[in-house]
């Protein structure tokens, strides 16, 4: 069963009750009905008000009302359990009861990158500001333009292994790939080194369960879902996309790639599989050692010894351009990189191109993808061309048309599936993580992303960019198709966007 039925099946408990209430409203409560529904409009009015003046994007907004003023019951029960950030608050006591881990030092990179572009080096300081993570120097830095390329790297990294090794991620499916890991991390596990895995509980449903978690701990490693599935809860929402491997905090990879074998073409479910990743060293991979750290401690049960982690800072030399690595989170008023890509939308001069699997952005993304495109840079994205999940793929394509007519180029990769994440912004910057452009990425998920400024990882990028768009069909507004029917159904789905 698809994540997106699944999260459509939450709302039947909601909707029995509206029926149950509307059934009771005519057979027993009938000489009050009146004044019931009077008392219930209201309250649904009272929602409304709340939900407008809130500071979400509109099509989230749209969504809640045209739930709530369509069944005030219901509406207000989801509302109340799925919709209202408040539910993040049982996730921000646990972060908050992990304890301290040790203070990461003064941006070092700041004031290099702000000498250098001081537009830019604003964009660095407002984002380590949010998210708490400093701009350090790039060492060490690999781009890997597919998973297949990815695999052999973190095996090699993994048999070095002398401390420990810490591993996260969204999905962890049994099979080639995972299989070839675990091997090794159960001789590393045996060696004394501290071996740690945590997966996301509904990312990871259908591939891995608590009998293969159980294996793991037999083989002395320990193993971690991150907020299980037991029951419908406020946080259901707020799932672990993140995806992280981190040796020794001596090394970490990252990118797109989960733990299965379709992200390394061993088997096929949609054709090729196009994805990328990157490994950085130094205090880089430390702050993927801080960001694993928080969560572990934070939802296992199990805390990492104090001191186990090493701190950031204190290196010198020159590096490989500077790397800020952070988390976005949905318990932060700010929603980081949904507000990086709109702010480095806005400062291109030249070009903006981006690699996305889903393209259903909030209005203020969409937005910034139209503005720069109007006035002359080069903005382009490139989309699967078979998608994983056809609802979600037509929803991203209702997208399309207004994104066209305004000069943004689309391409969608014939071969296959792009499951890639990652934006190049003239020849300055680039940002290569998790983040998908949608909103559960941008708004709901704990992701992890890297933003690079003058490093040769760019360059990297960018020559990978072209040779896929050179297997990619260019879409126009001519060849989407249209007409009143296609409206219709675009507006109907764009509704729903935020629920996949």
């Amino acid at each position: 069963m698809s994540k997106t039925m699944r999260r459509i099946l939450t709302v039947i408990p909601a909707v029995i009750i509206q029926a149950l209430w509307i059934l009771a409203l005519m057979k027993w409560l009938a000489p009050w009905a009146a004044a019931i529904n009077f008392a219930l409009s209201l309250l649904a009015l009272l929602f409304v008000l709340y939900i407008i003046t809130k500071q979400d994007e509109s099509t989230y907004k749209i969504l809640w009302l045209l739930v709530i003023l369509s069944f005030p019951l219901v509406g207000a029960l989801l509302y109340l359990c799925f919709g209202n950030k408040r539910t993040t608050k049982p996730l921000k006591r646990k972060l908050a009861a992990a304890g301290s881990l040790p203070p990461l030092p003064e941006d070092e990179g700041l004031d290099e990158i702000s000498a250098a572009d001081p537009r830019m080096g604003q964009t660095f300081r407002w984002l380590s500001g949010v998210t708490g993570f400093p701009a350090v120097r790039a060492r060490g830095v690999e781009y890997y333009p597919l998973g297949d390329a990815l695999l052999p790297a973190m095996l090699a990294e993994l048999e070095k292994a002398e401390r420990f090794v810490f591993v996260e991620y969204f999905i962890v499916e049994n099979g080639l790939m995972w299989d070839s890991m675990v091997e090794v991390l159960s001789r590393k596990a045996a060696q004394g080194v501290d071996v740690r895995v945590m997966y996301d509980d509904m990312g990871s449903l259908s591939t891995y369960s608590r009998k293969n978690a159980d294996e793991l701990r037999g083989k002395g490693i320990r193993c971690a879902a991150f907020n299980p599935l037991v029951a419908l809860k406020g946080t259901l929402n707020y799932r672990d996309h993140r995806k992280m491997l981190i040796i020794d905090g001596r090394v970490a990879f990252s990118g797109g790639v989960n733990l299965a074998d379709e992200y390394i073409n061993k088997i096929e479910k949609h054709g090729h599989w196009k994805d990328i990743g990157f490994r950085v060293e130094g205090e880089a991979a430390r702050c993927y050692a801080r960001m694993f750290a928080e969560f572990w401690n934070a939802f296992s049960g199990d805390p990492i010894p104090e001191g186990h982690i090493p701190p950031v800072g204190g290196e010198t030399g020159a590096g490989d351009g500077f790397v800020l690595s952070y988390y976005d989170s949905p318990l932060r008023e700010q929603a980081a990189s949904n507000e990086l890509f709109v702010d480095l939308l806005s400062q291109a001069k030249e070009r903006a191109w981006f690699y996305t699997p889903y393209l259903m952005p909030g209005e203020a993304l969409q937005s910034a993808f139209v503005r720069a495109a109007r006035r002359g840079v080069d903005v382009r994205i490139i989309m699967p061309g078979v998608p994983d999940k056809k609802l979600v793929f037509r929803m991203s394509r209702s997208f399309y048309p207004a994104l066209l007519e305004a000069g943004v180029k689309i391409y969608e990769y014939t071969p296959g599936f792009v499951h890639a994440k990652a934006c190049l912004i003239d020849g300055s910057v680039c940002s290569v993580g998790t983040v998908n452009l949608d909103y559960r990425s941008l708004f709901l998920h704990f992701e992890n992303n890297s933003l690079f400024y003058g490093s040769s990882i760019m360059k990297a990028l960018e020559a990978d960019f072209l040779a896929t768009e050179e297997k990619c069909e260019e879409k126009t507004v001519e060849n989407i198709g249209g007409g009143f029917v296609k409206w219709l159904l675009d507006g109907v789905l764009r509704i729903f966007t935020p629920l996949c």
